[in-house]
């Protein structure tokens, strides 16, 4: 799960925990420049927001960075309502009239932006650096650390065999800064790298080979991605009848360690077996916070969609027709699991009051009766899909001040898009019109703030943003109506420093700007090396940073200028609300990039 402190506890007790941030100079006449550092497409909408203590009088520049030459200048407009903001004075900056390709920045007096692109090929590559980080978080043989870890995993519970019993569960993904493997996440994960795929398949290229080496096979990089979580799913899933769920629990929690030198100890003892917890669809616990679980069908539709899928891809596109019927089947047994287990089996904790929450399930069975309609042609799936669709609509995060920790999971409701693709054409308009409302709900959201982010601060809101932007895209797919691209844009441009820090939330992208140097992650703690690719968790409410148990700050917070009561970000190892980067919300990033490599 989101990480609950892998940092020593026994610092927390020597450091304070009242987070004080640094007031502002009402007298600075400095002017500070945010813009998507990674750039923007030609035909896009482009804006950068400019904020200062004191008023701007004078004309604001966009200059070429290779001539030297402005090739635009204009009065930015003034944005009149504060928001949450720490400064006096908020503007806004529109330059889309400029289409040239080109590198430009952004000057206002001798205060100036990151330099960034104007061009078509701007998402060119990028989902592949995000595969990096996917690879990084691979459970079994590891290419960032060339060694096998966890093959212990693991020994079961609540299963339809006596407790701690051996099954084999090894493989698939760590969960985020932690050793912990999720079928909740993972699931979705590689669901929707398949989808990127069938979306888009000729953005990715093949660079490795199923290890993560760098010898190519033939098969795109992304597939080699999917299949590691597919292969897992399949472990996860023995017969017809039984699923499992979850491996490891906060015990986990004891520090930064190896993942091959394992010292975390479930009674078996170091290094050893681990836990895995049996889908059973009801609440669980082996410590004294028990789930809230009352079904399957959240997971058992996720999976089953994604082996619907790879179905049809390791069939048509790679040739595989023996692992492709393997999937088919599992698709068809895991849906008949959900159907028969209507409701959601929540992750499990141990020692800590933090897990996923989540309680949604009819968006995953509608995309599972829709895959599978696709691939049967059996009419039930059809009439499934739609009442799986009736019965979810459009509720979601989306308009909502706060949520429980993945309460509305996963964050975009795939089902809409896919069933709408295989439905009558009389109906189209009412999935359309789910998304719709969502989309009007941010926008409206947005409204309060300079710029104009339209999620709630809840803990992991990048991933909202994703999937904001990916529900944006998707609903032009569906509708054929740009009307919320700019709106899109807005959101997109948030990942990459349009917002008060000024920062990317991606580790190295773009590799000339501001991005986290200091992740809460294991692989940069133990190694200092840059873990590329990966989406941190992004920022929150003040009010969350200051209640989750054991965080605190380890160095001076260079963003402390820009922090408000309201909303905190920081680029610090020790702060695991904001900055931690997680392996669902860097897949999900996949899909955001596919759509965005389809636009103009």
């Amino acid at each position: 799960m989101k990480h609950i402190m892998t940092v020593g506890l026994l610092f927390c007790l020597f450091l304070s925990t009242d987070f004080v941030y640094s007031v502002p100079d009402e007298s600075s006449s400095q002017v500070f420049i945010r813009v998507n550092q990674l750039g923007f497409l030609p035909r896009n909408h482009k804006t950068a927001i400019l904020f200062s203590q004191q008023p701007l009088n004078a004309e604001v520049k966009l200059i070429d960075r290779q001539k030297g030459q402005t090739v635009f200048a204009a009065k930015p407009e003034e944005f009149k309502q504060k928001g949450w903001g720490n400064f006096n004075y908020y503007y806004r900056f529109d330059f889309s009239s400029i289409i040239a390709a080109g590198e430009y920045f952004i000057a206002a007096g001798n205060d100036t932006s990151f330099h960034f692109s104007i061009n078509d090929s701007l998402y060119s590559g990028i989902p592949d650096i995000l595969l990096e980080y996917m690879r990084q978080q691979r459970c079994g043989y590891n290419s960032f650390w060339d060694e096998v870890c966890h093959q212990h995993d693991g020994r079961t519970f609540f299963a339809p065999l006596p407790d701690s019993s051996f099954i084999d569960v090894s493989g698939g993904w760590h969960d985020a800064g932690d050793d912990l493997k999720y079928l909740l996440t993972a699931s979705y994960a590689t669901a929707v790298m398949l989808i990127s795929y069938r979306l888009n398949p000729g953005i990715f290229s093949d660079r490795v080979d199923c290890l993560g080496q760098p010898y190519p096979n033939d098969i795109p990089d992304l597939l080699d991605e999917a299949r590691w979580g597919l292969d897992w799913i399949h472990k996860l899933h023995p017969n017809s009848t039984n699923l499992y769920h979850q491996v490891a629990d906060d015990r986990d929690h004891i520090g930064w360690k190896f993942p091959y030198r394992d010292s975390s100890d479930y009674g078996w003892g170091p290094e050893s077996y681990r836990p895995v917890y049996y889908a059973n669809g009801k609440p669980q616990g082996l410590g004294p916070f028990q789930s809230q679980s009352d079904g399957i069908a959240n997971l058992a539709g996720r999976c089953a969609a994604s082996m619907a899928m790879a179905y049809t891809i390791w069939k048509e596109s790679l040739n595989d027709t023996v692992f492709a019927d393997r999937c088919r089947r599992s698709a068809l047994e895991l849906y008949n699991i959900g159907k028969n287990n209507e409701g959601v089996q929540q992750g499990n904790s141990y020692g800590a009051p933090y897990r996923y929450g989540e309680i949604t399930w009819a968006d995953d069975m509608e995309w599972a009766a829709a895959e599978l309609f696709r691939i049967t042609q059996n009419e039930s799936y059809l009439r499934d899909a739609i009442r799986y669709a009736t019965m979810i609509q459009d509720l979601s995060w989306m308009g909502r001040d706060t949520a429980s920790h993945y309460e509305y999971y996963p964050f975009l409701n795939v089902g809409h898009y896919s069933l709408h693709q295989i439905i009558h054409s009389s109906d189209r308009d009412i999935l359309a019109s789910y998304y719709r409302e969502g989309i009007e709900k941010c926008i409206e959201k947005g409204k309060a703030n300079p710029f104009q982010i339209g999620v709630p601060f809840i803990w992991c809101s990048n991933n909202l943003v994703t999937a904001l932007v990916s529900q944006c895209a998707l609903y032009e797919k569906m509708s054929g109506n740009d009307q919320f691209k700019n709106f899109m844009t807005l959101q997109r441009d948030w990942l990459f420093g349009l917002n008060p820090w000024g920062t990317s939330m991606f580790v190295g992208i773009p590799a000339n700007g501001d991005y986290p140097e200091h992740p809460h992650a294991s692989t940069y703690a133990l190694t200092g090396r840059q873990i590329t690719g990966g989406l941190v968790d992004g920022p929150v409410y003040g009010s969350i940073f200051k209640s989750l148990k054991g965080l605190y700050l380890s160095k001076v917070d260079e963003f402390a200028e820009f922090q408000t009561d309201y909303v905190v970000y920081h680029d610090d190892i020790a702060d695991y609300s904001s900055n931690e980067p997680t392996m669902d919300g860097t897949a999900a990033a996949i899909l955001m990039f596919t759509l965005l490599n389809m636009q103009k």
